[in-house]
């Protein structure tokens, strides 16, 4: 018997007041209400209620097509049908052997290696609605129309010997753990009971209408030892705190977290590897940390350290030392897209953690580990670039309550990227081999070149590019890139084309009237003091060598090979203290928490964020 059997007589409700708001809809083009008709057929096909099928679609795909790319867990088409074998095998992004993900010059540097991972077996329901409708698995990656009718016909199946849907729609979810598949279903639910209209990446118009009256399941309560809103599904595994041969241990530092350092930033990154492969590696003391991960296709939580904790994830000691790093199982190398159900289980952590910790709901404190710095400059060209440019940040901060875009004055000093996800498509290379342009997709990100011209080289990055080259396209090259959400200082306008102060340059890309990538804003920005040329420009926000006791070694206050010039301004996020944790040892009994007196200023200096010393700058209102 179903555990939620409330919903069978509300799902007949919905589909009858589903079925009379289309029929009240206004008529539209064949080409861009298509998708609604294969969806209406598909249910009338298979007798699935069209509310459901729909549901279900959302919150795998929202309906997109992704050109027929695969997901994060292998899913294909609107219904995100899973095919493994085309994807392959993974490996972490920690395994790159290029970054140091603990970051902190007191030790020896950590790089650490797994190796490949199969992806799981159970992500492979494209054979099996193959089989149902009749056709072949390479229609339905690529046949949306074929692909929804294949996600009905699973439904369907699931569907046969149960009371109501409910059981069906949390099977569907793929998941192995009964209560991440209700929390899945869930989700499905509410989005059928609020309802959910939009244009897809195609330019389909799709709506499936509000049904305020189905009643909601009461969502079972988390294990007591988690650190998650009762809003999403969640699970403890833990990262092992373990003493090592040598002096050492692993995988992360016990700490006193908000009470001995504030939580400024929550890092977001992808795995670049499939679930069950990188739970085996957070539970390994020789590996690296991080304190949850995300599933893809039903948007389970595992969290591994406590947040009070520091976890090893970021390459930057000081950010890791304050903040929360939260992985996304995914493959940013890959150029994959990430599912609905992720989004969202996510976007509810986050918005619960920055809630506790008192975290600004902004672009420069929920970063991706594509913003997190470089330490000092040979630091620089190894840093990770996850979740990379296919991560929706915009739809992402939608779901947080706290939406992207322009709320400053016409002319504003300050803009803020916003560009239309779907229609932003810049061709990088990269995704499956080097120099190959990646399929076209849409992107967060906005790329900047060095004159008001589509054909001009692209900027010059000192830290990635050492030798004095230009950037490049490459999905991994953030060198002459900005992202969704981020604000920058305008430079200078012309005509169509906008540019702003970036790595001590000026950035163009195109942005007109009728389409604008960069929406005015209001806030601070930095410039130099008068009498000031340049001013140094840092990694981390380190303290002045005599706040250091005798205990602890001093840490160096080692300037990135950038500098910030009289006449540029900078976007601020305002004034933060220097610290440094000291962390070498297995006993927190020798842990200490240096903080200075020095002041420094976060700025958004280039794609990733950095400081300056507050005493070499002015902050001034922009708007």
């Amino acid at each position: 018997m179903s555990s939620h059997p409330l919903h069978r007589t509300a799902f007949l409700a919905a589909a009858i007041a589903l079925t009379a708001g289309l029929a009240a809809a206004p008529a539209q083009s064949a080409t861009q209400d298509q998708r609604q008709h294969d969806f209406a057929a598909a249910a009338k096909e298979f007798g699935v209620p069209e509310n459901v099928l729909l549901g279900v679609s959302y919150l795998e795909s929202r309906w997109d097509v992704h050109g027929g790319t695969p997901s994060t867990s292998a899913g294909y088409g609107p219904m995100h049908l899973t095919d493994v074998r085309e994807a392959g095998a993974a490996t972490s992004h920690h395994d790159e052997g290029t970054e140091d993900p603990r970051g902190d010059d007191a030790r020896p540097a950590l790089h650490p290696q797994a190796g490949p991972a199969a992806p799981p077996e159970g992500l492979q329901t494209v054979d099996e609605a193959a089989k149902l409708i009749g056709t072949d698995a390479a229609t339905l990656r690529t046949n949306p129309a074929e692909n929804i009718r294949g996600g009905a016909a699973l439904l369907a199946k699931y569907h046969a010997g149960t009371t109501d849907w409910y059981d069906a729609v949390a099977r569907y979810s793929g998941s192995t753990d009964q209560t991440a598949a209700n929390a899945f279903a869930d989700e499905v639910f509410e989005t059928i009971k609020s309802g959910v209209s939009r244009t897809t990446d195609d330019g389909q118009q799709i709506t499936l209408a509000a049904t305020p009256d189905i009643p909601l399941p009461r969502r079972a309560a988390n294990p007591a030892d988690v650190e998650c809103p009762r809003t999403v599904a969640c699970e403890s595994v833990p990262a092992p705190y373990q003493q090592l041969p040598g002096d050492d241990y692993g995988n992360h530092d016990l700490a006193d977290r908000p009470v001995s350092q504030k939580i400024d930033h929550i890092v977001i990154h992808d795995t670049e590897g499939y679930w069950d492969s990188v739970l085996k590696l957070a539970q390994d003391p020789t590996y690296v940390s991080w304190h949850y991960t995300v599933r893809s296709n039903d948007g389970l939580i595992a969290q591994h350290v406590p947040t009070k904790d520091v976890a090893w994830h970021a390459g930057n000691w000081y950010v890791n030392s304050k903040s929360i790093g939260i992985e996304h199982e995914g493959f940013a190398a890959k150029g994959t897209w990430y599912t609905e159900a992720m989004y969202r289980s996510s976007a509810k952590l986050v918005g619960y953690l920055a809630r506790k910790y008192g975290i600004p709901l902004d672009r420069a404190h929920i970063i991706g580990h594509d913003n997190v710095p470089g330490t000092v400059p040979s630091t620089i060209k190894g840093m990770h670039w996850d979740p990379g440019p296919y991560w929706d940040w915009s739809h992402y901060f939608d779901l947080l309550g706290a939406p992207l875009g322009g709320f400053g004055l016409p002319g504003s000093s300050l803009v803020t990227i916003d560009p239309d996800f779907a229609r932003n498509q810049p061709v990088f290379t990269g995704c499956d081999t080097a120099g190959r342009p990646c399929a076209p997709r849409g992107s967060e990100a906005v790329v900047l070149h060095s004159e008001p011209s589509e054909t001009a080289p692209l900027l010059k990055d000192a830290g990635l590019h050492p030798d004095g080259s230009a950037s490049t396209m490459d999905v991994a090259d953030v060198g002459s890139r900005v992202a969704t959400g981020q604000q920058y200082a305008v430079a200078e306008v012309r005509g169509d084309w906008t540019a702003i102060w970036y790595l001590g340059q000026k950035g163009w890309f195109h942005n007109p009237r009728d389409a604008r990538v960069a929406k005015p804003a209001f806030g601070w920005v930095v410039t130099p003091k008068p009498g000031l040329a340049t001013v140094p420009v840092y990694g981390r926000a380190y303290p002045e060598p005599e706040a250091y006791p005798a205990n602890v070694p001093v840490q160096a206050i080692t300037p990135l090979p950038y500098t910030l010039a009289a006449g540029q301004q900078y976007s601020s996020a305002g004034t933060v203290g220097s610290e440094y944790y000291y962390a070498v040892t297995f006993d927190p009994a020798g842990h200490v928490v240096v903080k200075g007196k020095l002041k420094y200023v976060q700025i958004q200096f280039g794609h990733r964020i950095a400081f300056v010393k507050a005493d070499d700058v002015r902050i001034l209102p922009a708007f």
